[in-house]
């Protein structure tokens, strides 16, 4: 079978294919490490929120054991006991 030989008009456009997949496949790497490095940031943080409420839950029965039930203002740093 006889070789033909391509236009340069063909060649351009198959060689902006290539780079154009090229890119794309870049572009997804990247955009793919960014989701990893988002999702591990996220579990961090839902992390920070469990250590959060534990601590809240800790403090709130602290108060509660030492001043009972009722409520603080913490602008006036006053509790004031549920009747």
């Amino acid at each position: 079978m006889e070789s033909k030989v391509l236009t340069q008009e063909e060649i351009q456009s198959l060689k902006e294919l290539q780079n154009n997949q090229l890119e794309l496949v870049t572009s997804l790497g990247e955009l793919e490490y960014k989701i990893s490095v988002l999702e591990s940031q996220k579990q961090f943080l839902k992390n920070q929120i469990v250590k959060q409420i534990e601590s809240e839950t800790k403090i709130g029965k602290e108060l509660q054991e030492k001043y009972g039930d009722g409520n603080i203002d913490l602008e006036k740093g006053e509790f004031t006991p549920i009747p």
